[in-house]
């Protein structure tokens, strides 16, 4: 039911992150595939109040729940917790001439400093902040660098920097 079609609207997000039992119900999900009666046992509430808090989670576009008979598996559905984070993203419109590269055109709106590696620019700082970044071009991942992109007609850019976000976590026991 979370998928990115069916994404909340902003009041959803707020409403569902604002309540303690629901920000702990994803921290569950987001470490197993969970039972929503599991899901009440481990938080010692009902099953009826867990319900409505994972109907909750659902309309804000963060949790996706497959059902196999009567059993309702949950978990968290990632994408749309990228999403959420991302409607925090400023938006800002810039005019530039046709035949703009990307690294003009982010320079006009920040501090850029770009740094040589191998053959290619990377961009290593805006405004101040380090960090290694990509770039999507109408939606899809590109390959090129920021001064080989050039605008010939109107786009969206998203400019994401990669953060430290842990996908899985592995406690390693090692056999003595």
């Amino acid at each position: 039911m979370g998928n990115n079609a069916n994404m909340g609207n902003s009041d959803d997000l707020f409403t569902a992150l604002g309540c303690a039992t629901r920000l702990r119900i994803l921290q569950l999900i987001c470490d197993k595939e969970m039972h929503i009666s599991g899901i009440a046992r481990e938080l010692n509430i009902s099953v009826p109040v867990t319900l409505k808090h994972i109907r909750i989670l659902e309309k804000a576009g963060l949790v996706n729940r497959e059902i196999f008979g009567n059993s309702h598996i949950l978990k968290a559905d990632i994408k749309g917790i990228y999403h959420a984070i991302g409607t925090f993203a400023p938006k800002k419109t810039l005019e530039v001439e046709s035949g703009t590269s990307l690294l003009d055109a982010l320079k006009k709106i920040s501090s850029v400093k770009s740094k040589k590696v191998g053959d290619k620019e990377i961009i290593v700082s805006i405004n101040g902040e380090e960090g290694f970044f990509v770039y999507e071009l109408n939606g899809q991942l590109i390959d090129k660098t920021v001064q080989e992109c050039f605008f010939e007609e109107n786009a969206f850019v998203e400019w994401k920097k990669l953060e430290p976000v842990t996908k899985i976590k592995l406690n390693i026991i090692v056999k003595k």
